[in-house]
C-alpha cells in the first residue's frame, strides 16, 4: 500500500480526487493511503439528513456520497483514506469496516487509551472517565462515551474511497452545531483532551503503520 501524505487540503478537491482514483484504476492499480487534514467543513453522508445540522454558521455544508449522516473535518483532525481492492483483498464492507476500525483502536492504544465499538454506531469511541468499558445499566448505549473517531465509506467496483477521521488536537465547538453522524447530543472529544501529547503528523505515521498492516497482502 502506497502512503500518501497530502497536508492540509479542502474537502472538495480531495474527494474529486479519490472518484477518479478509483474510476480509473486497474485489476492492477496498487492501493494507496491519503493522509489529509481539511480546513472546516460539515459533509453530509448519500442519505444525510439536513435537519441534522443544527447551525452551519459560516462553515460551508458538502454533499458528499459516503454513507453516514453529518460529520465535520477541521484542522487538527487526522483523516485516512484507504483506496483498497476488496476482491483482491478477499473481503467484504463488513470486515472492511472491521479493519479500519481495529486500526484506529491499535492507535489509541499505542497512547494508553481504550477504544471501543458501539453496536450499530460505526466509529470509535473513549470513554470520558477514562476507565475503559462501563459496568452495569446504562440510559442509552453513548451514556460515558465520546466519539473520537468517525467513520463513512464507499464502495465502488468493490473498490474503496472516503474512510476515517481521528480526532488528534481540534477546535471541537462545530460538533455542537451538528447531531454528529445523526445522532443528537452524542459527545466527542480529541487526544489533546484526553491528555495525549502529540502530532498530527505523528498520529498520521502510527495510524498509517497500522492500516498498512491490517490491508497489506
Amino acid at each position: 500500500m502506497r502512503v500518501m501524505n497530502l497536508g492540509r487540503a479542502p474537502y472538495l478537491p480531495v474527494l474529486e480526487a479519490m472518484r477518479a482514483f478509483t474510476l480509473e484504476r486497474k485489476a492492477s492499480t496498487e492501493d494507496e493511503l491519503w493522509l489529509v487534514e481539511h480546513p472546516a467543513v460539515f459533509t453530509l453522508g448519500q442519505a444525510g439528513k439536513r435537519e441534522h445540522i443544527l447551525s452551519a454558521g459560516q462553515i460551508p455544508v458538502v454533499q458528499s456520497d459516503r454513507g453516514g449522516q453529518v460529520t465535520y473535518h477541521g484542522f487538527g483532525q487526522l483523516v485516512a483514506y484507504p483506496l483498497i481492492n476488496l476482491k483482491r483483498q478477499g473481503i467484504y464492507v463488513k470486515e472492511y469496516v472491521y479493519r479500519i476500525e481495529q486500526a484506529v483502536i491499535c492507535t489509541l492504544a499505542d497512547y494508553k487509551l481504550i477504544g471501543q465499538r458501539v453496536i450499530g454506531a460505526p466509529g470509535i469511541y473513549v470513554s470520558l472517565s477514562g476507565l475503559g468499558e462501563i459496568a452495569g445499566p446504562k440510559q442509552n448505549r453513548f451514556e460515558g462515551l465520546a466519539k473520537i473517531a468517525a467513520l463513512g465509506v464507499k464502495i465502488s467496483q468493490n473498490c474503496t474511497y472516503h474512510g476515517v477521521a481521528l480526532n488528534v488536537a481540534m477546535d471541537l465547538t462545530p460538533f455542537r452545531q451538528i447531531n454528529p453522524c445523526g445522532y443528537a447530543g452524542l459527545q466527542t472529544t480529541d487526544l489533546v483532551t484526553l491528555g495525549v501529547q502529540t502530532t498530527w503528523d505523528e498520529a498520521a505515521s502510527r495510524l498509517a503503520r497500522h492500516l498498512r498492516h491490517f490491508f497489506t497482502l
